[in-house]
């Protein structure tokens, strides 16, 4: 009997750290992926100990061995777009950054995940100078939240008016565009996320939720990059994914000890 040509489906490939817990980090990806109907491949760059509560440990596995995850995986998959997480050393992040110049993806996600929510540093000190002069050029879009924002521009970001600054300033750096989240400046009012490209300025609102959560930067850079693997365009897949974290955050539960939320990736699919 002859074999029936393979479908085309178009995979997202996620190189990050492992989260035990399985509230952000790779599982999110994934997860998120799954959610959008997005094949979903995986990289670790980093394996972590952690729980609701915080961050147990860290280990790092040997550059190498990462990019052969990464060469295997775009050996055999028709990869739509990349999404990059926690690269905790500056020789994790050269290794990622040679693979992307060999491969050029069609999209880049970078969220430059420098600390938990718990407050354990997930990126050297050294590896930060690394990631504005070797991920921030190669990116299609940048994710940061306003703390890591802060890390990598060397100053505050205190109100809506100094996060539109900033989103011009980190554009300035390098990255084709910017989704500069707005979830941690205080105030009682709306949640609003920049997205901002050559093109200009576009602002998402959403009410703003009382709820400490985790995996929510993880989750959203995924549901970015599974929006443009499905054709969306730039600004169409940040507010679709700003949307469906906010949904994923409201409907979020407590499955461990720790007080913080895990997300329903899937009863917030946009699927369903």
């Amino acid at each position: 009997m002859p074999q029936l040509p393979h479908p085309a489906v178009t995979s997202a490939l996620t190189i990050a750290g492992s989260d035990s817990g399985g509230g952000a980090g790779i599982q999110a990806d994934l997860k998120t992926f799954a959610a959008h109907g997005v094949h979903g491949l995986s990289a670790i760059a980093a394996l972590t100990a952690q729980h609701t509560r915080g961050v147990v440990a860290v280990h790092v596995p040997p550059a190498a061995f990462l990019r052969a995850q990464i060469d295997a995986c775009f050996d055999d998959f028709d990869i739509g777009a990349v999404k990059l997480g926690m690269l905790a050393t500056a020789e994790i992040i050269d290794a990622v950054a040679d693979a992307l110049e060999h491969y050029r993806p069609r999209f880049i996600v970078l969220d430059p995940v420098m600390v938990a929510t718990s407050g354990a540093k997930l990126l050297e000190d050294s590896a930060l100078d690394a990631m504005r002069a070797r991920l921030l050029p190669l990116a299609s879009v940048a994710t940061p939240n306003i703390p890591e924002a802060e890390l990598l521009l060397g100053h505050a970001i205190d109100d809506l008016a100094a996060m539109r600054s900033a989103a011009g300033e980190l554009l300035a750096l390098g990255a084709r565009s910017v989704l500069l989240k707005g979830g941690h400046l205080r105030g009682d009012g709306d949640v609003v996320d920049i997205v901002a490209d050559a093109q200009g300025r576009h602002e998402i609102a959403h009410p703003r939720l009382r709820l400490e959560a985790h995996g929510t930067g993880c989750t959203l850079a995924s549901a970015v990059a599974a929006n443009l693997c499905l054709g969306s365009g730039l600004r169409d897949a940040c507010t679709a994914a700003a949307g469906y974290v906010h949904r994923a955050l409201r409907s979020g539960y407590r499955p461990g000890r720790g007080d913080v939320l895990v997300l329903d990736h899937f009863g917030a699919s946009p699927r369903r």
